[in-house]
C-alpha cells in the first residue's frame, strides 16, 4: 500500500503537469505572439520568400540582407533603451543625419576619418543628452521635447550642410564598408557587438536594474532611492549614441554624408522595438527581440523587392505589420 508520501513526488509531477499549458493553449494566448512576434514573423518571412523566390536564401543575398540590416539593428537598441522607460525618441532618424553631415564637413576641412566620425558620435550623443534633461527638468512629454528636437536639428543640418551632400572618401570607411571577418561584413560585427554590449548592460549591470525600474513605476523606483532622472537623460544619450554609430555606418555605406532625413530608419526603428516585445509602457525590454525584428523588417523589404513589389507598397506592408504587433501587445503579460 503507497503511502501520502509516496504519493507526493507523482501528485507534484501531475500537478506540474496540469499547470503546463498545452501547445493549442499557447498557440490561441495572444500574449504569445506578442513576446515572439519578431521570431515567428521572420520565420514565416523567410519560409514565404524562399518558395516564392528561391535567391531569397542565396548566401548573397543572405548576407547582403545582414549587411542591410546592421544600421537598423544598432538604432533599434537604442530607440529600446528610451522605450524601456516608457519614452520615445522621435529625433532619432534626424539625429542619424546631422552626425553624417558633422562627419562629412569635419572630415573635408582636413581633421582626418577617426576624429571625424568621433565628432559625429558627440554630436549626436550631445543631442540626445539634451533631450533627457530637456524631458527631466523640464518635465515635458518626450514625444513633445523629440518632435521639437527633430525639427531643429534638421534645420541646423540643412543650413551646416547648405542642403548639399559631402563626399567623404575614405580608406577606412571604405574598408568598413566592404570588408569582411569570416562570414560577415565588419557593420554586420558592429550590430553584433553592440547587441553583445547592450545585452550586458540591460542584463548584468545596476544601470540595466534601474532603467527597467524606472520604466515600470517610476515613483516607486524613486522612493526605493534610484535616480529616475539621471537614468532617463542616460537612456536618451545612448539612444544618441546609437544614432551616431549608424551615421558612421550609414557614410560607410553610400560614400557621402546626405542632409536629407531618412524617414523610414524611425519608423522601423520603433517597429523593430515594438516587434521586439518591448512594452510601449516601459518596464520590460529585451535586446534580441529588437534586433531580430530588425531583421523581419529588412527581410520584409528585401523579399519584397526581390519578388517586383513596387516600393510604394513597402511603407505601407511596414506600417500594417507595426499595427498589427501593436494591437497583440494590448495582450502582453
Amino acid at each position: 500500500m503507497s503511502t501520502p508520501s509516496d504519493n507526493a513526488p507523482a501528485a507534484h509531477s501531475a500537478g506540474a503537469e496540469e499547470s503546463r499549458p498545452s501547445l493549442a493553449a499557447l498557440l490561441l494566448d495572444p500574449s504569445f505572439w506578442a513576446d515572439w512576434a519578431s521570431v515567428v514573423g521572420l520565420v514565416g518571412l523567410v519560409i514565404v520568400f524562399g518558395i516564392a523566390q528561391p535567391v531569397f536564401l542565396s548566401v548573397a543575398n543572405l548576407q547582403a540582407l545582414l549587411l542591410a540590416a546592421a544600421i537598423l539593428v544598432v538604432l533599434s537598441i537604442g530607440q529600446t533603451f528610451v522605450v524601456a522607460t516608457s519614452g520615445i525618441d522621435l529625433s532619432m532618424a534626424a539625429s542619424v543625419m546631422l552626425g553624417a553631415v558633422i562627419l562629412g564637413l569635419v572630415n573635408a576641412a582636413g581633421w582626418g576619418i577617426l576624429l571625424a566620425c568621433v565628432a559625429a558620435v558627440l554630436a549626436t550623443s550631445a543631442v540626445g543628452f539634451l533631450n533627457g534633461v530637456i524631458i527631466t527638468a523640464g518635465k515635458i512629454p518626450d514625444f513633445v521635447v523629440t518632435l521639437g528636437t527633430l525639427s531643429a536639428i534638421t534645420g541646423l543640418g540643412l543650413i551646416l550642410s547648405g542642403g548639399e551632400p559631402t563626399m567623404v572618401g575614405s580608406t577606412f570607411l571604405l574598408k568598413l564598408a566592404s570588408g569582411s571577418f569570416g562570414p560577415f561584413g565588419y557593420p554586420v560585427w558592429v550590430a553584433i557587438s553592440a547587441v553583445i554590449v547592450a545585452h550586458i548592460v540591460l542584463y548584468h549591470t545596476r544601470f540595466g536594474v534601474h532603467l527597467l525600474a524606472t520604466g515600470g513605476q517610476t515613483e516607486s523606483a524613486g522612493a526605493l532611492g534610484i535616480r529616475t532622472n539621471r537614468v532617463k537623460i542616460a537612456a536618451y544619450t545612448i539612444s544618441g549614441l546609437c544614432a551616431g554609430i549608424a551615421a558612421v555606418l550609414l557614410v560607410a555605406r553610400i560614400g557621402s554624408a546626405e542632409p536629407l532625413i531618412n524617414t523610414s530608419l524611425l519608423l522601423n526603428s520603433v517597429a523593430a522595438v515594438v516587434l521586439g516585445g518591448v512594452s510601449l509602457f516601459g518596464g520590460r525590454a529585451s535586446i534580441l527581440g529588437p534586433a531580430i525584428g530588425a531583421l523581419m523588417l529588412t527581410a520584409l523589404v528585401n523579399g519584397l523587392t526581390l519578388l517586383s513589389v513596387s516600393a510604394f507598397y513597402q511603407p505601407l506592408a511596414v506600417g500594417a505589420i507595426v499595427v498589427l504587433a501593436a494591437l497583440i501587445m494590448r495582450y502582453q503579460k
